[in-house]
Order: structure tokens, then sequence, then C-alpha cells
């Protein structure tokens, strides 16, 4: 229909949709106005067929659905993945994986319904999206944690920098009896993040405190506080290897009748709302996740276009000083 209307043939519809270098502007000109005219919208499902390419990808969540909405940092990350693909042909779809049958979303990966996909939080357990990466163009938000999967594709955060810088500020600042609240030891950032911490009191020459594990939530977080304060070890500083836990630790040295940062101060990382909110507002490490996202769907797009791409890239972090120190 917008052949006839344009006066053309319908290869000549075609390469001016698809931006072929083959047509002139006026031709290009008469066909948008048909198009225009029509209201003619190409057909995804039809080009995927012919193309072989969904123009589709997915962005898999390996947490709880109730996780995923409370935690700021998986809004963020979906912005900036959903900021680089505006720029492309690319829809994003989400997969919260822990809420379908795992070879659900596998199937669906593997059934020609999306060209690529971005997997962030992965956990040590997570082994099928690895052996995914034979079949499909993956990106790992967080380097994979499996023997098998030194072939990964994956962008991170500098998580042992940061954890350093945010110690070796404690330690600037005077503290010498330092805790830490550390995330999942099956996830990289909370690997990561210890690691930094120890690296920086092993440089010191000081003695680590005592070191307590929680799930990156809140309640975690208060209750690791609470785990820390009962070892009756003494510590005038803590770094908490996200804001929301250190959010929880809040509460729960306010309950122990301690004031931050006279008594005790607080180190947090992420630098989202939780610790901009708090009182005294808190200090912490900015990982940046929206730039995260970005490079993710970058380096998947490129992957998809057959593009060489580094199988590392490491984002930057910096300390972000308040006065919970």
């Amino acid at each position: 229909m917008v052949a006839e209307v344009a006066g053309v043939s319908r290869a000549t519809v075609s390469r001016v949709i698809n931006d072929s270098p083959k047509v002139t502007p006026e031709v290009i000109a008469v066909v948008n106005a048909a198009i225009a005219e029509l209201n003619y919208v190409p057909n995804r499902a039809a080009r995927s067929l012919a193309s072989r390419k969904t123009q589709a990808i997915a962005l898999i969540v390996p947490e709880s659905t109730a996780k995923v909405f409370a935690d700021p940092f998986f809004a963020s990350v979906v912005q900036g993945v959903a900021t680089h693909l505006s720029s492309t042909d690319y829809t994003l779809n989400l997969l919260i994986a822990s809420e379908t049958d795992p070879d659900k979303t596998r199937r669906y990966l593997l059934g020609g319904n999306v060209d690529g996909a971005l997997v962030v939080s992965h956990h040590s357990g997570d082994h099928s999206y690895t052996q995914l990466g034979n079949a499909l163009p993956i990106v790992f938000g967080g380097r994979p944690l499996q023997a098998d999967a030194t072939d990964s594709y994956y962008v991170d955060a500098d998580n042992v920098h940061g954890a350093r810088i945010a110690t070796e500020y404690l330690i600037g600042r005077g503290r010498r009896q330092i805790a830490a609240i550390a995330g999942p030891q099956d996830m990289p950032a909370g690997i990561d993040r210890l690691r930094g911490f120890r690296e920086a009191l092993a440089s010191a020459g000081l003695t680590e405190g005592p070191v307590e594990t929680a799930d990156f939530s809140p309640a975690g977080g208060a209750d690791a506080m609470r785990r820390l304060l009962a070892t009756g070890q003494p510590l005038d500083a803590v770094l908490a290897a996200n804001d929301q836990m250190a959010a929880g630790a809040y509460g729960a040295l306010a309950e122990a009748g301690l004031r931050v940062p006279h008594d005790v101060a607080l180190i947090g990382f992420d630098n989202d709302n939780f610790g901009a909110t708090l009182s005294p507002p808190l200090t912490t490490v900015d990982q940046s996740p929206v730039a995260l996202g970005e490079e993710m769907a970058r380096k998947l797009v490129q992957l998809i276009a057959g593009d060489p791409v580094p199988r590392a890239t490491i984002t930057p972090t910096r300390l972000v000083e308040r006065t919970s120190v």
C-alpha cells in the first residue's frame, strides 16, 4: 500500500525504511509522506522472520520480586540500560528469574525470543546463565563466580577499590577499631567489598575488627549491627557493604544508645536515596549503577553486532563525603 501511494516499488519502500544510502532524498520524501498518510508501522514479527533478529534484549534479575522493586540499585541499572537502548532499535524485556521455573527462563532465552541478555545480581548458584553464553550473547552485571565462566563478558564496578578507599577514609579520620557488615559471600559485590576492607586494614597495619554478613537489606543490616555489638569487641567505625544495610545499622546503634558519628562512624556503599536521607547523612561510595547499566547495554549491543568487546569492563567508584564519619 505504501509503494502504491508513493508510486514506487516495494523494494524501494524497504530500502527507505531500512535507511539504505541507495535512495535519493526526493524518493525518501515521497515514501515518508506515504508512510505518514497511511500510519504505517513495520511489523516487528514479520521483520524478525526475515532477518532472524528480534530486536529485543532480556534483562534477567535472579532475585525475588519484592527485592527487585525495593532496592533502588535495580531501578538505576534498568534506567541505565533503557537510556542506552533508547538510541537503538532494541526493546527491553525484564525477567525476574527467581519467580519462574529456571527451565522456563532458559527455554525463553534459547527460543529465538531475544537477541541477547543482561544478567544482574547473579549469585554463585546461577550456573545456567554462564553456560547460556555459548549459545546467546550475554553480558553480566558483576563478574561471574563460576570456575567455568572465564569466557563470560561482564561489567562491574570497582568494588575492591571502593571498599578500600572507604576504609582508608575511616583510618584517616582516626578510627582504629573498624568492623564490617559484609554482603552475601556468594555474590561478587559481597566478596570484593570485604576484600577491599581487609586490604586497607592490612596496609595500615591494623587488626581486622569483627565482620558480620547480611543480605543487603535494611533489616539484615540492623541484625548484623546487633551481632557486632553483641560480640563485646570495642569498635569505633563500621563499613557497611551497601547503603540499605547502613540504614539498618543506624537504627541498631540508636537502640544501643550509640550516636553516629560521635560514638561509631559509619560508611555505606551505593550512594542511593537510603544514605542521602539518613540523619546524619551517610558518607558512602558511589558506584554509579545508571552508568553500569548503560555500559552493560552498550557492550551487549556491540556483541550482538559482532564487534570486538573486552571480557571485563570495570567502572570507577568514588567516595561521597557527608557527616556520618
